[in-house]
């Protein structure tokens, strides 16, 4: 862990620029939140959380290894219910997986193998039509609007005989929109009437529409959906690989029976700890506004249009090839997303750490200062 000294010299002495004093950390902040430690290259490609574990977190997987002796089965039970109250199901429609992509993967799997179809937004997060097409699916690609967001009227108009999995990720990855509030739930009940809607929940709790529904409110109205959820995100615990899908009970019964990469007891012990853990669950959300407001007041200066993010990164219009702006910025010591077709001269950037979004700022100003 850095010292309170060697935070500040990287905070406030970045490129000769300086954070403002309320956004530089306490030595109190530091220790509960866990900043990661300051690189030479910064990785700003993967949606990760800058911060976590919590310190309390970090107490129960400490104390979790007493139990590394023991199958992990009992433990993601008592989860489950524990996940299960959260959400007003019955413990029967909570899976709990190695990971969110490990849902998204059997979900898949489960349900389209063999040559039914996927329809899904493009571009999106591509782990489910990935591993299905692999066991014979077919995927439907619907564009998306002009505004990045999702076409729900040509999607709809996409339903055939042949549709198994309608795949909704909102908030979006790459592009950071959500599904307009209004027309979220009368689509996903309407189509769920005649395939299954699978909501990629991700980001949810980034979203910046007040009382925005997750579509966990269908499940429990026994409707055709599928959610899935991840502890990558605002819990910061990516490295650990844990997940969970909520379904109804006649599709979590055949979704669990393809489970493959089940967690294990460290993971779920952070878990359950990082679901009581609100002061970091506040901080974390606090920390990406800033960082990402830093992002988009830069590419305002710059001239840079960007799409407005409900989540931990921003999608913005480089006007440069992505493999171009690429190496700039890796030659400047950053870390940027990867392509997303067709939208190759569009980028992903995460939001960091504050000193980590400095260097980016710092980088990406130099870039258009150099073209």
């Amino acid at each position: 862990m850095q010292s309170r000294r060697d935070w500040l010299r990287s905070s406030v002495g970045i490129g000769g620029l300086l954070l403002a004093p309320e956004l530089v950390l306490s030595n109190e902040e530091i220790k509960k939140f866990n900043p990661r430690p300051f690189l030479k290259t910064i990785k700003l490609s993967s949606n990760e959380n800058p911060y976590g574990p919590s310190e309390l977190v970090q107490k129960a997987v400490i104390n979790a290894f007493d139990h590394g002796c023991r199958y992990p089965y009992a433990y993601s039970d008592a989860l489950a219910i524990k996940l299960a109250k959260k959400h007003g199901v019955d413990p029967e429609s909570i899976i709990i997986t190695g990971g969110s992509t490990e849902g998204l993967k059997i979900t898949g799997l489960t349900f389209t193998q063999g040559g039914g179809e996927i329809i899904a937004g493009q571009p999106t997060f591509l782990a489910m039509m990935d591993f299905a097409e692999q066991w014979g699916a077919k995927i439907n690609w619907v564009p998306v609007d002009k505004d990045k967001g999702y076409d729900l009227n040509a999607i709809n108009n996409q339903i055939n005989t042949n549709t198994k999995l309608i795949f909704l990720c909102n908030p979006n990855n790459p592009t950071g929109t959500v599904i307009p509030k209004n027309s979220l739930e009368d689509f996903c009940m309407s189509a769920s009437k005649k395939v299954i809607v699978f909501s990629d929940e991700a980001y949810y709790d980034f979203i910046k529409t007040p009382d925005y529904p997750s579509m966990d409110t269908l499940v429990r109205k026994g409707a055709n959906v599928i959610v899935s959820k991840t502890f990558s995100k605002v819990y910061g615990l990516a490295g650990l690989r844990i997940g969970y899908l909520i379904a109804p009970p006649h599709l979590a019964k055949q979704i669990r029976a393809n489970v493959v990469a089940m967690s294990n007891v460290l993971a779920i012990a952070a878990a359950d700890k990082a679901l009581e853990d609100q002061e970091f669950y506040d901080f974390s959300l606090n920390k990406i506004r800033q960082g990402r407001k830093l992002i988009t007041d830069t590419l305002d200066d710059i001239g840079l249009n960007y799409i407005p993010s409900n989540t931990n990164f921003v999608f913005f219009h480089s006007n440069k090839h992505i493999d171009d702006l690429g190496k700039q910025m890796l030659d400047k010591g950053v870390r940027i997303g990867r392509p997303f077709p067709p939208f190759y001269d569009w980028c992903r950037i995460s939001v960091g750490t504050l000193p980590e979004v400095q260097v980016f700022i710092n980088s990406l100003k130099e870039v258009y200062q150099e073209s």
